[in-house]
């Protein structure tokens, strides 16, 4: 019960936080875009790679919902949007997000980025569990999300203990 309370006291305060998000969220897509610019907030990045940009790999799904985030702070940072295709244009990422129609490339991605300091999202279930940071799924009717530790660590990202506390699933620890 007590965790109960606390996921939807952490829930508010991750979507109404600063105003950022409250204005933002309805659809899923918008929600999904929500939850991106959110997790600016709770994973911490190794010095020399701070800052707030998003990238969108591929064919592009969430663009035109991230776009309403666009040259907002976000954790100190003011966020950017860019449209990646190659490893080279994934440099100074924080996020690269990695739609779910495109996972066939998910193992070339994943490697490109492999030890980099960048945390690696997609909308298909099994993203966490194929080497991606989280991934955003459907469950118990509404939009949730799970953590891979080991692949965070591996490339030298934390998530907050407050956002492991709200994950569907955390995998490669004990929850």
């Amino acid at each position: 019960m007590i965790r109960l309370i606390f996921a939807l006291l952490l829930l508010t305060a991750l979507f109404f936080s600063s105003g950022s998000v409250r204005s933002q969220v309805g659809s899923e897509q918008q929600l999904k875009a929500a939850f991106i610019v959110n997790f600016l907030k709770y994973i911490e990045w190794p010095e020399g790679n701070r800052g707030a940009t998003i990238c969108l790999f591929g064919r592009d799904t969430l663009g035109v919902h991230l776009a309403s985030f666009e040259g907002r702070t976000v954790a100190g940072h003011e966020v950017v949007l860019r449209r990646v295709l190659s490893p080279d244009q994934m440099l100074g990422c924080q996020i690269v997000f990695v739609p779910e129609f495109e996972d066939a490339r998910f193992a070339v991605v994943l490697r490109w980025l492999d030890g980099e300091p960048v945390l690696t999202v997609s909308d298909a279930e099994q993203f966490a569990r194929l080497g991606g940071g989280i991934a955003l799924v459907r469950g118990e009717s509404r939009l949730q999300f799970d953590v891979n530790l080991s692949n965070t660590a591996r490339a030298g990202l934390r998530p907050s203990s407050a956002m492991l506390r709200l994950a569907r699933q955390v995998i490669g620890a004990v929850k």
